[in-house]
């Protein structure tokens, strides 16, 4: 970005939203033309999905995230992470049902595709099921398919994992096509602010100021919840782990301060480890339990998808007539988040991709990524309390590990 003024990439879209909003605002008429920015921006984000998805979910079972593999750390940390992530989620869902942020949100799209969109009820449970599993996988990566190809990369992980040695090169080229696609992720988000701007111009344009309330709404509810999860969650499991919580937190404070302003957990991983091992955690879980829980725990983003996706079929249940999202689907898409969330902390708002592969599977086009287009444009600041929480939850992770194998030292954070 040479050339522009010195703003970070956080300030633009900060600078963007504001401006398009003032846009669809002084000039609703022209505002709405500017949709076909907001829809390359969305199509280049819906590139990455595939591979991403498959790289991603490959290595983490091939690579090293299978409990036998590991060992006794290795499942006690991912039943640690998974009952974890799995209380996030239907926290998440819990908050977003009761306060129903979405509903009365009207999503812009094309009417002449609104009596197609009605006819389209969601799947039943065998119906999911069978879909789950596809013909062709090469089918699936080229419609962007999110439950076919995880299906398909896990089993394809585990034949990996069985044929050991042979297999090693399919793995690192996973592990090289998941750095690529993260890359290709960064650069695609140099054009975030102006998908950001026009898709706010858009939206506002359409709909007018009355949107940003539900978008408030949002992120109040994102928050509450997170507050919720670390006071209730987080509390009742350093009360059992018996954590000294003044020292863990002066501990962490600047490792977490450093992912709530960069909104990437991976910009803080190198000090988190640092603190954490200083405060009494052995460099072998350290080692292992921290970077596995930039796959397998993260909480806060959990919650967020959980919220995310529901408040976007909550406006598409108002833009639809007839449309219904029941919570036996609430639940289907639950499950897919669980397994699909996994490895999206490397590069900021990466849950995007995530997030619109998922509403892509379970709501009717386009009104999922019209939806997920709407959102970004505030995604910034939910980001950053995501992004924290989930540094948070894997330092505290460390920590319960340490304990459960019993090597935490005590007089480590004292001294």
């Amino acid at each position: 970005m040479r050339g522009w003024p010195r703003l970070s990439l956080t300030q633009w879209i900060l600078v963007a939203l504001v401006a398009g909003a003032a846009f669809g605002y002084a000039d609703p008429a022209h505002a709405v033309q500017v949709g076909w920015v907001r829809d390359i921006f969305l199509h280049l984000i819906k590139s990455i999905i595939a591979p991403l998805v498959f790289s991603t979910v490959v290595v983490g079972i091939a690579g090293g995230g299978e409990p036998k593999q590991v060992g006794r750390m290795g499942w006690k940390s991912l039943l640690y992470f998974e009952v974890v992530t799995t209380i996030a989620l239907f926290l998440g869902l819990a908050v977003v049902n009761l306060i129903k942020p979405g509903v009365g949100i009207q999503l812009a799209g094309d009417p002449g595709v609104l009596g197609k969109v009605a006819e389209n009820h969601p799947k039943t449970l065998i119906e999911t099921l069978v879909h789950i599993f596809p013909t062709s996988i090469f089918d699936a990566l080229a419609r962007g398919d999110v439950l076919q190809i995880v299906a398909f990369s896990v089993i394809f992980g585990l034949a990996l994992m069985a044929v050991g040695e042979k297999g090693r090169p399919v793995v690192a080229f996973c592990e090289s096509l998941a750095q690529v696609m993260f890359r290709f992720t960064e650069y695609v988000m140099y054009a975030a602010p102006l998908g950001v701007g026009a898709a706010m111009a858009a939206t506002i344009g359409h709909q007018g100021l009355d949107v940003l309330r539900n978008l408030g709404m949002l992120i109040g509810s994102l928050y509450l919840a997170l507050v919720i999860f670390v006071v209730v969650v987080f509390g009742a499991v350093a009360a059992i782990i018996r954590l000294p919580i003044v020292p863990f937190m002066k501990a962490i404070r600047e490792p977490f301060a450093l992912a709530f302003v960069t909104t990437s957990s991976e910009s803080a991983l190198p000090k988190a480890m640092e603190a954490m091992e200083r405060f009494g955690v052995p460099r072998r879980i350290v080692g292992f339990v921290i970077p596995a829980g930039y796959s397998f725990n993260l909480d806060g983003t959990t919650l967020y998808l959980a919220m995310a996706s529901v408040f976007i079929a909550q406006a598409v249940g108002s833009t639809v007539p007839g449309f219904t999202f029941p919570l036996s689907q609430q639940l289907a898409m639950m499950v897919t988040l669980m397994i699909t969330s996994k490895g999206v902390a490397a590069v900021p708002r990466a849950s995007l991709v995530i997030l619109l592969a998922t509403v892509n599977t379970f709501l009717p086009t386009p009104y999922g990524a019209i939806g997920v287009a709407m959102i970004f444009g505030v995604d910034e600041l939910m980001d950053m309390a995501r992004t924290s929480v989930n540094l948070l939850g894997n330092c505290l992770a460390s920590v319960v590990i340490a304990r459960w194998e019993g090597v935490f030292d005590d007089e480590a954070h004292r001294a």
